[in-house]
C-alpha cells in the first residue's frame, strides 16, 4: 500500500502542475487587460507607465459606444426571453412527450453548439436574404436565439429531469390537465432554472460576435462596435477598460447564474416532494 501511495503522489503533483500552467496559460491573458486598462500609455507593454482612469473617462459620453451598447442590451433581452422559452418548451416536451419527435427536436437545438459560428452565419446570412429580411436587429435576434438555445435547453432539462416524476403523476391524478400541471406544478418549481437560463442566453447573445459580423446592418452591436475600434491604435486602452467592465459584469452575471442554478437543483434534493 505505501507503494502504490508513493507511486501515485508524483503523479499527482504532476498532474496539479499541468492544471495550473493550463490556467496560467488560459487565464493569465484576460487578467492582462484589466491590468492595462489602469496603465497610463496608449501601449499595452511593460514596464507600466502609471496609474490612470482616463482610459474610463472616455467611456462616457461617446454616442457611438452608447447606441452599440443600447443595441446590445435591447438584443440580448430579447434573444434571451426567445431562447428561454424555446428552451422551456423543447426541453419539457422531450422529457414529457414521449414521442420520437419531441426527443429529434431536442437533439437538433443542441446541435449549433457544435456547428462552428463562421458556418452558422454565413448559413443565417443566406437565408435571411433569401426571405427578404436582410441584415438587420431582427435578423441578430433570430440568430442569437439559435446560439444560445443550446444552452437555455440543456439547463432547462437538467431542471425538470431533477423534478421527481411522482409530482407530475400526482397533479394530474387530481385532474389537472397538461397545461394546467405544467403552469401551476412544474414552471414555479422550475423558476430558478428559468433565471439562470435566461441570464446565460442573455450573456450569449451580448458577447456574440461572429453571427452579429454576418448580421448586422447600419447598427453595431457592442462587440462589433469593439472590433472596429481595433483599427485604431490610439483606441486601445479605451477597449481595454470598455472589455474590462464587460469582463465583470458577465463575471456577475454568469456566477448568478450559475448560484441560481445550482439553488434550484439543491432544492430538488432537500424536498424532492
Amino acid at each position: 500500500m505505501k507503494a502504490e501511495r508513493a507511486g501515485t503522489k508524483p503523479d499527482g503533483r504532476w498532474l496539479g502542475l499541468y492544471v495550473l500552467a493550463y490556467l496560467v496559460f488560459l487565464y493569465l491573458p484576460v487578467l492582462l487587460i484589466p491590468l492595462f486598462s489602469f496603465n497610463d500609455s496608449i501601449q499595452a507593454a511593460f514596464p507600466l507607465q502609471g496609474f490612470t482612469l482616463q482610459w474610463y473617462e472616455t467611456l462616457y459620453g461617446n454616442p457611438a459606444l452608447s447606441g452599440a451598447l443600447v443595441n446590445s442590451l435591447v438584443i440580448g433581452a430579447v434573444a434571451g426571453s426567445g431562447a428561454t422559452l424555446c428552451g422551456i418548451t423543447v426541453s419539457y416536451t422531450d422529457l414529457y412527450g414521449r414521442s420520437p419527435l419531441a426527443a429529434t427536436i431536442s437533439a437538433i437545438a443542441r446541435l449549433p453548439i457544435l456547428i462552428p459560428g463562421v458556418i452558422v452565419g454565413i448559413s443565417l446570412l443566406i437565408l435571411i436574404n433569401l426571405i427578404g429580411l436582410g441584415p438587420s436587429r431582427v435578423a441578430i435576434v433570430l440568430g442569437h436565439i439559435l446560439v444560445a438555445l443550446p444552452t437555455t435547453v440543456v439547463v432547462m432539462r437538467s431542471r425538470f429531469a431533477a423534478i421527481p416524476r411522482s409530482v407530475r403523476e400526482a397533479a394530474l391524478d387530481l385532474g389537472a390537465s397538461d397545461w394546467t400541471t405544467f403552469r401551476r406544478v412544474m414552471l414555479p418549481l422550475s423558476l430558478p432554472a428559468v433565471l439562470s437560463a435566461f441570464m446565460l442566453a442573455f450573456l450569449i447573445s451580448f458577447d456574440e460576435f461572429i453571427v452579429v459580423f454576418f448580421l448586422a446592418g447600419t447598427e453595431p452591436t457592442l462587440p462589433l462596435y469593439i472590433w472596429s475600434q481595433l483599427r485604431f491604435p490610439r483606441s486601445l486602452p479605451t477597449v481595454m477598460a470598455l472589455g474590462t467592465v464587460i469582463l465583470a459584469v458577465s463575471f456577475i452575471i454568469a456566477g448568478t447564474a450559475e448560484f441560481l442554478r445550482h439553488r434550484g437543483l439543491g432544492a430538488a434534493r432537500r424536498n424532492p416532494a
